[in-house]
């Protein structure tokens, strides 16, 4: 790898903390809030908690040709840049449907596979480009300063929307409150593409870089060993979670009713819950090791929905929501240590975008069920109550699968993880994206595989 000279790595380190606070913002004052427009301008219960999920599957369909772009391209950034691009470009349509105050559904499903798509489709390339970017010298004290910077950024969007979606309420003018969200999320993810062109790229395609053919991807995911059985465990928990998930929006908002500041404090609720104990649970998950964190966390998450059950009053739902973002994160720190940190640099983009395609299917596979369950039963208050115990019991017969995962760590666990960022997705939270994380063998100053980067460059959707 050619080692940067300082002054160009440090342009490039500042322009890769301000990509990841535009992007932030864009996730917290845009993307969160796409199911809640959907409600807004009419759209089913039902519809709007599809909106959550099937896009995300269109889109992961659009990025398994990221390898192919790539090596087309010959170059990580050009392709990471031009899909930035493409998904700042799709909230003009949403900013026009804003306006307007109507769109068929069917546009409004397209529109959010192009913003899926090109968004997921940057992850994968990302990830291998930054790796060539970042000294491992200087990993840790960067990833934690970026941690810090990002997880502002998201809150901050987050918070905002929700407030001018409260005022908007209170004036009579939620539509044009939700166009400003647009245009706000899409200038952000304007500036976050111009950053990401401005980076330097000291190795456009590492030298032995292959994509790794369908069939060989299948056969990891899906093999005996104990990186299959813990895939297989993973897949089994996103259909198990997707019952329900995709629709806390909808029955928060026409359930409950909600107001957008009460919702927005709910998710915040979780999210900051994930940020306070991340920390602790990398020390957890060092001292006991990853696979025991998993332990915790699958069976944490098992009740969650089950809880939504006991009580509507505001206090207890922000309990639940603390409790959900503590079992999360510590489900998808574990989840991380144990998938990601064995995936070689050149196998790395294709690898990921096989991976982000099953959990795409498994996501949309559950969603489907409780969306059909939801419209069979009328979309009324029992109806929730029952995706929401369908959940539970999905994810009870999860536990299984998790007791089958041998205990044996093939790899380290660092003894600091430091969170990049924890993005919020329409009432569900994705999987942090961490900083680097040791290979075997290399210290732990900060050298190791490389991760991070800004929202859809995470992976799995979790909710209570």
């Amino acid at each position: 790898m050619v080692a940067p000279t300082l002054k160009p790595l440090r342009h490039d380190l500042r322009a890769m903390t301000l990509d990841a606070t535009a992007f932030s913002v864009m996730v917290g004052v845009g993307e969160t809030y796409v199911p809640a427009f959907a409600l807004a301008i009419g759209a089913g219960q039902a519809t709007a908690g599809l909106l959550a999920s099937v896009p995300p599957v269109a889109g992961a369909v659009l990025q398994l040709a990221s390898p192919w772009a790539v090596h087309r391209m010959g170059s990580h950034r050009r392709w990471v840049v031009l899909c930035a691009g493409v998904q700042a470009a799709s909230f003009l349509p949403l900013l026009g449907a804003a306006l307007a105050g109507d769109i068929p559904t069917v546009f409004l499903f397209l529109i959010s596979s192009l913003y899926w798509g090109s968004g997921m489709a940057t992850g994968p390339a990302w990830n291998t480009w930054v790796g060539t970017i970042v000294p491992a010298r200087v990993r840790t004290r960067y990833f934690a300063l970026r941690t810090r910077v990002a997880q502002a950024a998201v809150l901050v969007g987050l918070l905002a929307g929700g407030f001018t979606l409260q005022w908007g309420e209170q004036h009579g003018q939620t539509l044009h409150a939700f166009a400003l969200l647009f245009l706000v999320a899409g200038a952000c993810r304007a500036v976050s593409t111009w950053l990401l062109a401005s980076q330097s790229e000291p190795v456009p395609l590492p030298e032995a870089y292959r994509h790794v053919e369908a069939r060989e991807a299948t056969a990891r995911l899906f093999g005996r060993s104990r990186g299959g059985r813990l895939l297989l465990y993973l897949l089994s928990v996103q259909v198990a979670v997707h019952f329900a998930a995709p629709y806390f929006t909808p029955y928060m908002l026409k359930q409950l009713h909600l107001s957008y500041a009460e919702y927005m404090t709910l998710l915040a609720a979780s999210f900051g819950a994930k940020i306070v104990m991340m920390p602790v649970l990398g020390r957890v998950s060092h001292r006991f090791g990853a696979h025991r964190l998993l332990v915790v966390g699958g069976l944490g998450i098992v009740p969650l929905s089950l809880l939504w059950l006991v009580s509507d009053h505001f206090g207890y739902l922000l309990v639940v929501q603390s409790l959900a973002g503590t079992f999360w994160g510590a489900y998808e720190l574990a989840t991380f240590l144990l998938v990601f940190e064995t995936i070689d640099e050149e196998e790395r983009t294709s690898v990921l975008t096989s991976f982000n395609f099953a959990n795409a299917l498994a996501m949309v596979g559950g969603s489907l069920v409780g969306g059909t369950l939801l419209h069979q039963l009328g979309e009324t208050h029992g109806a929730y109550m029952v995706i929401f115990a369908a959940s539970t019991s999905a994810r009870l017969l999860t536990v299984s699968l998790l007791l089958r995962i041998p205990a044996e760590v093939a790899h380290p666990t660092p003894l600091a993880v430091r969170t990049v960022a924890v993005r919020p997705s329409a009432g569900s939270f994705d999987r942090p994206i961490l900083a680097s994380l040791p290979r075997e063998g290399e210290e732990e100053d900060g050298s190791g595989s490389d991760g991070g980067g800004s929202g859809s460059r995470g992976g799995a959707s979790a909710s209570g």
